[in-house]
């Protein structure tokens, strides 16, 4: 198949597809056309680097899961290689979690007090003295 039938079997975009290619986890053959050819196979592999993906891993972390990428990556028992990128992508997500969540609370603790005063000191001139 060409890289725009896989693309529309897979969701996902022809220039995703090069990256993956780039990245060595997808391979083509080229048509006498110079077009790239995918096998069947290559269907399964590029959805389950979407899922990894989307589970919040990296192209590079995705590499580790290579040998298991052609067939159920969930139901495959993860190596111990694998466990420990799953889990060092979910300390770096939980990291960047904590870290959105304090730039929330201090932007809606501004935005509830846009001035920055406290609710308990009437600004100046309140009464209209001045």
């Amino acid at each position: 198949m060409r890289i725009g039938e896989l693309a529309g079997a897979t969701g996902t975009t022809a220039r995703a597809l090069r990256h993956y290619e780039q990245s060595g986890l997808i391979s083509s053959t080229r048509a006498s056309n110079g077009y790239r050819v995918y096998d069947e196979l290559a269907v399964g592999r590029v959805r389950n680097i979407r899922h990894l993906l989307t589970a919040g891993l990296t192209l590079e972390d995705v590499r580790v899961f290579l040998p298991c990428l052609d067939g159920d990556v969930a139901a495959v028992p993860p190596s111990d290689k694998g466990l420990r990128v799953a889990r060092e992508r979910l300390a770096v997500l939980n990291e960047r979690i904590a870290a959105q969540t304090e730039a929330r609370d201090r932007l809606a603790a501004a935005l509830a007090d846009p001035l920055g005063r406290s609710q308990e000191v009437p600004p100046p001139f309140a009464h209209g003295s001045g």
